[in-house]
């Protein structure tokens, strides 16, 4: 199916302002990350991302770990009506590990919040390349963990538990999935057990940091991401560290013992390929799976809701119906 107009426009917009900073020498990143939350914080970024949902409360707040003891910026959505102790939600935003914010994921968090009846914990980890791998992927590991440490502070069921991401979120979901599993199998406890993940929802995932995957080379060229683009953010979070480990590509991790997974890809997406072989993988290793490919669309739908309302909304239903079944 052919890409919507507003799309094809938004990507003809994206090159004309410079592309992205995926390409950039790491020191070049810091500023030119900055310049793009300004346009993402400006008028029209905030109309591409669209409004949050209403009947839904955000509250922003810092929520400590053992590496950020200040605390992790964080924002809260909690839907009207919701129960106490309720299911929570622990989401990661796309960037390639370099770049995003808690407003990039507002919509999609404040609507999943109000569909799926759950609190979304919406994460802020920090990013390389001042933070490289695995300090982002720790970070998300710490949130989920220290959420469920102080569950009933925070009025969350720490029995109903889900991670959630988009891009490289959607890396960095299932990777604390496997750090809780594999610390719960050496009796690794830092202090605390590890957190007990219920569900897994992976939107256009990235799962393989060093093969080029035949997506990749099919769709050089997209709206939002492109292959080179792809190459470049997993050069810039590496840093020049192993990107076969499994917590960098858990497309070669051995997946046994995850939580049932929902992954989303979208037709038009370099990282395509990347979902559907994790889907593939984490059938092969028995865990429960979902996979809907969203024909038509291009990668970071569910953060340009106003251009792709129908893919968006039909995306977010469908993590809803996921989730419900916690």
């Amino acid at each position: 199916m052919r890409l919507p107009l507003g799309l094809r426009l938004l990507g003809a917009l994206r090159r004309h302002l410079g592309g992205s900073v995926a390409h950039l020498a790491p020191a070049a990143v810091p500023a030119a990350r900055e310049a793009v939350l300004r346009l993402q914080h400006g008028p029209l970024g905030r109309v591409v991302i669209g409004p949050a949902a209403r009947d839904v409360t955000i509250i922003d707040a810092h929520l400590p770990t053992a590496a950020v003891p200040e605390g992790l910026p964080v924002r809260v959505y909690r839907p009207a009506g919701s129960a106490s102790p309720a299911p929570v939600v622990v989401n990661f935003h796309g960037g390639g590990f370099v770049q995003g914010d808690l407003d990039q994921s507002e919509w999609f968090c404040a609507h999943v919040a109000r569909e799926g009846s759950v609190v979304v914990v919406s994460v802020d980890y920090r990013l390389a390349p001042e933070h490289t791998f695995p300090v982002p992927a720790q970070d998300c590991y710490d949130a989920v963990a220290a959420l469920v440490a102080d569950a009933r502070a925070w009025g969350l069921d720490p029995t109903r538990v889900a991670v959630m991401g988009d891009s490289a979120g959607g890396n960095l979901a299932t990777v604390v999935c496997l750090m809780a599993r594999d610390r719960r199998l050496d009796g690794h406890l830092d202090g605390r057990d590890a957190p007990a993940i219920a569900a897994q929802v992976l939107v256009y995932p990235g799962t393989e940091m060093v093969d080029v995957l035949p997506s990749e080379r099919a769709i050089p060229v997209a709206p939002i991401l492109s292959a080179a683009d792809i190459r470049g953010f997993h050069q810039l979070y590496l840093a020049g560290a192993d990107g076969t480990h499994p917590y960098a590509s858990p497309l070669r991790a051995e997946l046994a013992g995850l939580p049932p997974a929902l992954v989303q890809t979208a037709e038009h997406d370099p990282l395509r390929d990347h979902g559907e072989r994790y889907v593939e993988a984490l059938d092969a290793a028995g865990v429960p799976v979902r996979h809907t490919r969203y024909l038509g669309a291009a990668h970071g739908y569910v953060a340009t809701a106003t251009l792709t309302p129908r893919t968006s909304l039909q995306a977010v239903a469908e993590i809803a119906a996921f989730l419900r079944a916690m």
